[in-house]
Parts: structure tokens; C-alpha cells; sequence
């Protein structure tokens, strides 16, 4: 159910932003090399885009991509300059999700940070594990 919640673009749209943020749009190319975007629908601000690239698809267990290059490995200047891993395990009846991120400089981590991005990985966490104990 985890891995349906990122990988079915219909479903990831769901829970990836904290609410009351949604995300109208997205596209999912899972393959290394493969496009990340969405774009983010934020009350009193507007649209805001994002396009990453997948680095590594492990399907069902691990997904790792990154705002330092776009589709086809197309190298980009990161928002935040960060890479992220995201790791599924069998737990029980359910999964042990975990996700890391690592960031290319001090300050890139520093003004991710100061947006509050420990809080909102926590909260869409959150919104993942409900939505995919309700699908």
C-alpha cells in the first residue's frame, strides 16, 4: 500500500504536501533518469513547481531522487541542493517506512530547514500512513 501511495500518481497527489497545500498536478517517471514534478497549490501564495529527478528505483522497497538534476540526468541548480532516500521494509503486517535526506552544503540544509522541513517530512509522513491504511 506504501509503495502504491508513491508510485500511483493519483495517490501520491493525496498526501505528498502538508495540508492545506494540495498538488493539482504531478508526474511519476520511475526509472533512474526519470522525472520527478509536481506542482504544489499553497492558499495565499499561488503555484509553486518542482522537478526532480529519480536517481534509483528499487520497486516496492527504495526510491531515491534529487533537486540537483532534472529528467535525463540533466544536472540542475537544487532548490535546496538535496537528495533523499526513501526505504520500504516489511514490518509485521505493515511497513517500516523510512526517509533520509542529505544535503549538498550546510546552508542549503540550514534555509531547507528554517522552512520548517522536518515538520512538514513529518506531517506528509503522517498523511501517508493514513491514506494507505484507508486504500
Amino acid at each position: 500500500k506504501v509503495w502504491r501511495c508513491w508510485t500511483d500518481t493519483d495517490v501520491f497527489r493525496q498526501w505528498w504536501v502538508p495540508a492545506p497545500v494540495t498538488i493539482p498536478r504531478a508526474e511519476l517517471d520511475l526509472r533512474p533518469g526519470g522525472r520527478f514534478w509536481w506542482v504544489a497549490d499553497i492558499p495565499g501564495y499561488g503555484e509553486a513547481e518542482q522537478d526532480f529527478c529519480f536517481l534509483d528505483i528499487e520497486p516496492g522497497r527504495r526510491i531515491v531522487f534529487t533537486d540537483l538534476m532534472r529528467a535525463g540526468w540533466r544536472p540542475a541548480p537544487g532548490m535546496f541542493g538535496f537528495s533523499a532516500v526513501i526505504t520500504l521494509d516489511a514490518e509485521g503486517s505493515g511497513t517500516a517506512y523510512s526517509a533520509r535526506a542529505m544535503h549538498q552544503t550546510a546552508e542549503g540544509r540550514d534555509r531547507h530547514a528554517s522552512m520548517g522541513f522536518s515538520e512538514g517530512w513529518g506531517t506528509v509522513a503522517d498523511q501517508l500512513g493514513r491514506l494507505a491504511e484507508r486504500i
